[in-house]
């Protein structure tokens, strides 16, 4: 195992940052560490790295107890959001930084350097200083210097949230294209989910300090195992269980959805709720046992995807996302009455029946 973090705990005064989380990170894996704002991914990194330590619990390296082992001891590269390039050296030479330290042979240096600049796709540059470079080029230079020792574990925080929409695009590929080349266990911090979703083999969702989910891009989108996993990843649509769009006969419900028995003497009770993706809205004009009435109140165009946003008749509101082809079929105008159904919905296991 790459990274083995067992029972770890943090708090600082009354906040508890990390609350007992245990994970696994296989060797030679690309891995996100993906929440919200405060939910404890960059404190977990943090701690991986030896830049904090843990309350209570054990952190393993590469089968080895590294839990309160000094930074420079855990062959760790770290690369942070804004870089943290010396100013006043060349690439050539914030690259060899950590090697000169080390007292590694010149002409390994020299080797090493040339080998990581061209590996980073910054070949001609080694005389540039940083101001000379663009935001995802100093990425790239901060990449080469935390490849340079060739670290057993590879951590990033936030390495691309510093640039702009397009070149953050740009560096994902190639960063997973990176990892393909150096194959070094690798965890990024993201709040960023189309980010973790792209880039990473697998997704460590975390929220309050505690590990929601760990799968892969496909299995966390399409089995969220809690409301707040669906609700994190993606857009959904929420409604009342109440609201008639829960499939009478329990066809339709998601793989981790809890599947209800619904009889005419129960009813939900009215805190549970259903979620459902926008993809999975069918809108019909004509009523169906299934279906539910709706008036469309926008329509909005995205280029390769249509949005409809609908409103039901007790006010509550859905998001429909439809192919064109769907859309031209369907005609649809502002305060036109549609009838909605979903293709599938999920329930999560705090539902609960009450009698009527």
């Amino acid at each position: 195992m790459g990274i083995a973090v067992q029972a770890v705990s943090k708090q600082f005064g009354s906040f508890r940052a990390i609350d007992n989380v245990n994970l696994d990170i296989k060797t030679g894996s690309l891995v996100a560490l993906l929440g919200p704002s405060g939910s404890g991914k960059s404190t977990l990194l943090r701690m991986i790295a030896g830049l904090e330590s843990p309350d209570s619990g054990q952190i393993y390296l590469i089968g080895e107890d590294a839990t309160y082992r000094k930074v420079q001891e855990r062959q760790i590269g770290f690369v942070f959001q804004h870089y943290a390039l010396f100013k006043h050296l060349t690439v050539r030479q914030n690259v060899a930084f950590a090697l000169e330290i080390r007292k590694v042979n010149k002409n390994r240096i020299r080797n090493r350097v040339e080998e990581l600049i061209d590996l980073v796709q910054l070949t001609g540059m080694g005389d540039r200083y940083p101001s000379q470079l663009s935001g995802g080029q100093r990425q790239r230079v901060a990449l080469a210097r935390a490849l340079a020792v060739q670290p057993r574990v590879l951590l990033l925080d936030e390495p691309f949230g510093a640039l702009d929409a397009k070149v953050r695009k740009e560096l994902r590929t190639w960063l997973r294209n990176l990892h393909h080349e150096v194959n070094v266990t690798t965890v990024f911090v993201t709040h960023d989910q189309e980010e973790a979703m792209e880039v990473a083999d697998e997704i460590v969702i975390m929220n309050q300090g505690k590990v929601e989910q760990v799968g892969t891009a496909a299995e966390i989108y399409d089995n969220p195992a809690s409301s707040f996993v669906m609700s994190f990843i993606g857009p959904v649509n929420v409604l009342p269980a109440a609201s008639g769009i829960l499939p009478r006969n329990g066809k339709g419900l998601g793989s981790k959805a809890s599947t209800p028995q619904l009889s005419s003497d129960r009813a939900w009770d009215e805190s549970v709720r259903v979620f459902w993706r926008p993809q999975d809205v069918v809108i019909q004009l004509q009523p169906t046992d299934e279906s539910v009435p709706a008036k469309v109140e926008r329509v909005i165009h995205l280029g390769w995807e249509i949005q409809v946003e609908l409103v039901l008749e007790p006010g509550q509101t859905v998001t429909a996302h439809l192919s064109r082809d769907d859309f031209d079929r369907l005609q649809l105008q502002p305060h036109q009455s549609v009838h909605i159904k979903p293709k599938q919905v999920k329930v999560f296991t705090d539902y609960a029946l009450s009698p009527r």
